[in-house]
């Protein structure tokens, strides 16, 4: 029958103590680099490593780099981690009406980076100069053009606010391939309709719409030109049906109740 070895304690004691030395300097070494850690966060802190040297502006196209930084209140030298990130974010959509959202990001050592999105551009008003238009229904006075480019379409008749908004909000929510398609848009409103609306199209069609759902209903314009014959032009009424007329009818046969249904 074997029997164990067993050792003496004698024999024992220096591997226990030079297991304990070795967990002993595991610790110590842990904690100095905690230690280390925490002033070089300190010595950070308190050092000119911490102040703002780069400010960093991101897809701004309508306000210009100072006009923003002057809002935020921020300034080379400022300690970086004085910056509240969602105070300044909401304060940058207060103080400029044509910014959707923003999103401002400390990038270490020195540097606020600000990402900003702004409304799309969904078009231009002609008064003398040509305005551009956002999807906010929001008119930017301060950026006037003596030409009209063609980058957006050219609303006219809009006379009243209200339906110049809805206008806006529905133009932004188009996919860009139906957008670029639209030359003009006159606002084309009768005593039982103040939603009609006339489009003139790149293509040369005409589109007898609303401005209400406008948005959801014209996406459907590329698949109803499809289906006609590229000779045969007229007016294609897109409303909640959608059906063409040719220039060879009589575009008076139609009423307003037919062609929308709606109501002011």
């Amino acid at each position: 029958m074997n029997k164990k070895k067993v050792l003496p304690i004698e024999d024992r004691i220096p591997k226990l103590k030079q297991e304990r030395k070795k967990r002993a300097n595991r610790r110590l070494i842990l904690y100095l680099s905690i230690l280390f850690l925490l002033i070089s966060i300190i010595v950070y802190l308190q050092s000119p490593l911490s102040h703002i040297r780069t400010i960093q502006i991101n897809a701004s196209s309508f306000i210009l780099d100072e006009e923003i930084i002057e809002s935020s209140g921020i300034s080379e030298g400022m300690n970086i981690w004085r910056v509240r990130k969602s105070e300044l974010e909401d304060k940058l959509i207060e103080d400029f009406s044509i910014i959707e959202s923003v999103t401002v990001n400390r990038k270490l050592p020195w540097t606020i980076e600000i990402d900003i999105e702004e409304y799309d551009r969904v078009g231009y008003l002609e008064d003398e100069y040509y305005y551009p238009l956002l999807g906010n229904g929001e008119i930017l006075d301060q950026l006037g053009q003596d030409r009209y480019h063609g980058d957006a379409p050219l609303l006219t008749g809009f006379t009243e606010d209200e339906y110049l908004h809805r206008m806006a909000n529905e133009l932004e929510k188009l996919p860009g391939s139906v957008f670029n398609l639209i030359s003009e848009i006159h606002w084309n409103p009768t005593d039982k309709n103040k939603n009609k609306i006339l489009l003139y199209m790149s293509d040369g069609y005409i589109v007898d719409s609303t401005i209400r759902n406008f948005g959801d209903n014209f996406v459907i314009y590329p698949s109803v030109v499809s289906q006609l014959d590229s000779e045969d032009k007229g007016v294609i009424h897109l409303g909640a049906g959608a059906y063409f007329e040719s220039e060879n009818e009589d575009p008076d046969e139609q009423t307003d109740e037919e062609e929308d249904g709606e109501s002011p």
